[in-house]
């Protein structure tokens, strides 16, 4: 039955708050702070981290606020009160025009930093675009997160100075940092999902492979990240690719309980920082 409280949000003024917990915030800001902090490890100026940042930002923007325009239905039927539209503390027409301003402001802000940068950008925001409008409910739900991760690196690269694309091994490391968060970020809410009817590839899996799955793919990244790179790997590479291990192991041997959520979240922080200190490096 929907809530009938969501019914007199039309009308209403717009409230920042709700707005701003309807993008998902939490990833949101996440993805613009590696992006930015990326751009910064490349040698990009105070200009070129702010013009990186805003663009991703808008993109976030777009694809946090149509995922929740979108699945508006469904969270009225499972009586979501922490969805501010379901729970009517805003107007669809609002978030629909917020999603799409994002939309359009993300377009020129991509663009500015080149148009082999900015295709690479807006390729990655349509991706998640698709992920909402459907594919978030097939086997395919984890290609759209594996394309937006994968093409970040390059969205960052491609606007330095000669339009160099990443080394293979940061695109695959991100590819699999990303492929590892949509198996862990549906951890929490899979019984949901699964009641709602969203069958995307973790769900099928089901809590225990999805859980492995996370944690293996996380710890994949961490190892490309580690030898990837020319050169050998010191001690410090070294002393990563074991944590790693002792994190990922428990997770597979123990599936069911919330072992392999905590591990992958630990272990794509670790992949994070990795990231970070490695920078484009050689290609």
């Amino acid at each position: 039955m929907p809530n009938v409280n969501a019914v007199p949000a039309a009308g209403r003024a717009v409230r920042p708050l709700p707005l701003l917990r309807a993008c998902h915030p939490a990833p949101a800001a996440a993805v613009t702070l590696f992006a930015t902090a990326f751009a910064a490890g490349c040698g990009r100026g105070p200009a070129g981290c702010a013009l990186t940042g805003a663009a991703v930002a808008a993109g976030q923007l777009s694809v946090g606020w149509s995922n929740d325009l979108i699945d508006h239905r469904r969270d009225l039927a499972a009586r979501r009160r922490d969805k501010p539209l379901a729970a009517g503390e805003l107007d669809p027409a609002v978030l629909r025009a917020a999603a799409g301003a994002a939309l359009l402001v993300c377009v020129p802000l991509s663009l500015a930093a080149g148009a082999a940068a900015g295709a690479a950008h807006l390729a990655g925001v349509a991706a998640g675009w698709a992920y909402n409008l459907g594919l978030k409910r097939t086997v395919l739900s984890w290609a759209p997160y594996a394309l937006a991760f994968g093409l970040l690196p390059a969205f960052v690269t491609l606007g330095l100075p000669g339009g160099p694309w990443p080394p293979p091994w940061l695109t695959a490391a991100a590819v699999l940092l990303g492929t590892g968060a949509h198996f862990a970020n549906v951890l929490p809410d899979l019984a949901d999902d699964l009641a709602a009817g969203v069958r995307g590839l973790p769900q099928r899996l089901g809590r225990a492979g999805a859980g492995a799955v996370a944690a293996l793919l996380l710890g994949c990244a961490s190892a490309v990240l580690v030898a990837g790179p020319p050169g050998p790997v010191g001690g410090a590479g070294r002393a990563v690719l074991v944590a790693t291990v002792l994190l990922v192991l428990p997770a597979v041997l123990l599936p069911r309980t919330r072992w392999p959520f905590l591990a992958a979240l630990a272990v794509a922080g670790i992949d994070v920082v990795l990231l970070l200190a490695r920078g484009p490096g050689p290609g």
